[in-house]
């Protein structure tokens, strides 16, 4: 496959004038793609938006996949087959844009961290794996729990930040404490996120979901969390099916949610809930050696 096939530009509204329609054609599996290449198009022309690079590939004139670089270094990429995986490596190689760590789904991220080994030497590790489920026919859970579903306000925030880092704790993902911690909530995953909590009769929150805004029909749970001392109650099952309502009435056709394939209760929960499994994603990190070497960053 010629690596000419890949267009490259730092523009990202050149980039959503070719590649929009492709984007939204597949909103569950394109899900991560849309939610970052949206927050991107957000932040404007700062220097964050300014330091990101995409790109696509187009065969007889159809975009078949694409990729981007975020400024913190992420590799992002639709599904790719081993010969264009190894054509986006040659092509980000010669250009001098060096991820720090790849994700996609299972064999896409695969191939592509084998390509990069071989083109770089760079060694990859696997630090990221997960399910992908979509919601079907939603299921609320029976029996219900004690309280009721409530959007989160302002008054609100301190609770929200507090859950979010210790649910990073939970699933040691320190890119985000370390922001959390650094004051930086908004530069975080969560810091465009809407959040739902279930708290019971005397008003005290117990349960916790966010969601994404509405892109390409598409909304993404993310991240569910109850605190340990709280948990097998039916908490996180009313949560989830209140902002996976609440998704539905925003008008998502896709409501997707990512699990951990290690937690069945948490995969057993989302089944019953009527979520349905569609595929399996993976990521990657880079370790690199030599002066060009680029910095750590989140996944």
């Amino acid at each position: 496959m010629l690596t000419d096939d890949w267009q490259l530009t730092e523009d990202i509204d050149v980039f959503l004038a070719h590649t929009g329609d492709f984007l939204r054609s597949r909103p569950a599996l394109h899900n991560t793609p849309l939610t970052d290449i949206e927050k991107l198009r957000v932040s404007g022309t700062g220097a964050q938006a300014e330091a990101a690079v995409f790109g696509w590939f187009a065969s007889q004139g159809e975009v078949r996949a694409i990729f981007y670089r975020t400024p913190r270094g992420r590799l992002g990429l639709t599904p790719l087959s081993a010969s264009q995986a190894d054509g986006l490596a040659a092509r980000l190689t010669r250009q001098g844009h060096l991820p720090v760590n790849v994700i996609a789904d299972h064999d896409t991220a695969t191939v592509f961290a084998r390509a990069w080994q071989q083109r770089t030497g760079a060694v990859s590790e696997i630090f990221w794996r997960t399910h992908l489920y979509r919601l079907g026919t939603l299921t609320p859970p029976q029996p219900r729990p004690e309280g009721q579903g409530r959007i989160a306000d302002g008054t609100d925030h301190e609770q929200v930040v507090r859950w979010c880092r210790e649910f990073c704790v939970d699933v040691k993902e320190q890119s985000s404490i370390d922001l959390i911690d650094a004051g930086r909530w908004v530069d975080s995953r969560f810091g465009d996120r809407h959040f739902t909590f279930w708290h019971t009769s005397d008003g005290t929150p117990v349960s916790m979901a966010a969601t994404t805004s509405l892109v390409g029909g598409m909304i993404r749970l993310d991240p569910v969390y109850t605190p340990s001392h709280l948990r097998g109650r039916g908490f996180a099952g009313a949560v989830t099916a209140e902002a996976s309502r609440a998704a539905l009435a925003a008008g998502a056709t896709d409501v997707v949610l990512f699990t951990d394939p290690d937690n069945p209760t948490s995969n057993a929960l989302y089944q019953r809930l009527g979520y349905i499994h569609v595929g399996d994603f993976a990521g990657y990190r880079f370790s690199y050696t030599g002066p060009d070497t680029p910095s750590a960053s989140q996944p």
